[in-house]
């Protein structure tokens, strides 16, 4: 699924930059790029990828290897970002609000895991693997009637991180970052699905499955808090040019920070142009003023 969502972003993203005046050629990442990338030498790269190995700092790597610019974070910033038990351990350090957890490696026996999340955690969970993107693996679990074969499922794909599931709203926020510009966050977007439904990767991809309130119809102080959070923790991740970061505002009024996407998504229903919009920068704008920003910082 990561692959068909990369090909839909980088679609996009190839057309905006024609758009703005650019000359964008797409490059498929298999075992060919390494070659076709040495051969093409481009101005700057715009990995439009999501989840492993794009978005892991392993297309970073070689990038940095081929000495080619490129937009987004570096080879440790973006691992540790896509690593969300270790961006979380980080977050908690630096005084940013996330919510408790436990982590989960992946020979754990299910027997044992369930019983160490009812003790430490106890029935309502999420459950999700720690080094996925588009929510796959990703089980909200309201009730305990399914931890065994959840657990099972998203320890499958590796270290898996356990939360309590807060009840609240869906929150992003985007970052952009810019060569010599001090780091800004876009206005606040608050996530509404359907009732009973949340924003799981049916509904981040499907056309109409989401509604995105930009600005979200929250407190100013509320606004201005999520913003600085986003913002905290796209420097804290050491990440450049853009992020986008995830939240739950509990009905309860508190603000809890679930990870940051260091290559957000770039297809016609992702979240981070939708913010850029809302401040004023229409996409062809946005992706110029990236890939620049890629060529500035080499």
């Amino acid at each position: 699924m990561e692959a068909e969502v990369s090909r839909v972003s980088a679609q996009q993203v190839a057309a905006g930059l024609d758009a703005a005046g650019h000359q964008a050629t797409l490059l498929e990442l298999d075992r060919n790029a390494p070659v076709r990338l040495a051969e093409l030498r481009p101005d700057a790269v715009f990995p439009a990828l999501h989840g492993p190995p794009g978005e892991d700092g392993g297309v970073q790597g070689l990038l940095d290897i081929l000495e080619l610019p490129y937009v987004g974070g570096g080879v440790q910033a973006s691992a540790l970002a896509m690593d969300k038990a270790s961006a979380k351990d980080l977050f908690r350090r630096i005084g940013l609000p996330v919510a408790e957890d436990l982590v989960l490696l992946p020979d754990t026996p299910i027997k044992e895991g369930v019983a160490r999340i009812r003790a430490v955690l106890g029935e309502r969970v999420v459950i999700k693997p720690s080094g996925q993107g588009s929510a796959i693996g990703v089980s909200r679990l309201p009730d305990s009637n399914q931890i065994d074969s959840c657990l099972g499922e998203a320890l499958r794909l590796g270290k898996v991180i356990v939360e309590p599931f807060v009840v609240g709203k869906e929150i992003t926020v985007g970052v952009l970052d810019l060569h010599g510009a001090t780091a800004k966050a876009f206005p606040v977007i608050e996530i509404r699905t359907a009732p009973g439904e949340w924003y799981d990767a049916v509904n981040r991809y499907k056309a109409g499955a989401s509604e995105h309130l930009v600005p979200a119809p929250l407190p100013a102080a509320v606004t201005a808090d999520l913003q600085r959070i986003a913002v905290a923790a796209h420097r804290a991740l050491g990440l450049r040019h853009l992020s986008r970061a995830d939240f739950i505002l509990g009905d309860d009024g508190g603000i809890h920070l679930l990870e940051v996407n260091s290559l957000p998504g770039m297809t016609p229903t992702s979240l981070y142009p939708d913010g850029a919009r809302a401040a004023g920068l229409a996409f062809p704008q946005l992706l110029d003023a990236l890939i620049r920003s890629a060529i500035a910082d080499g």
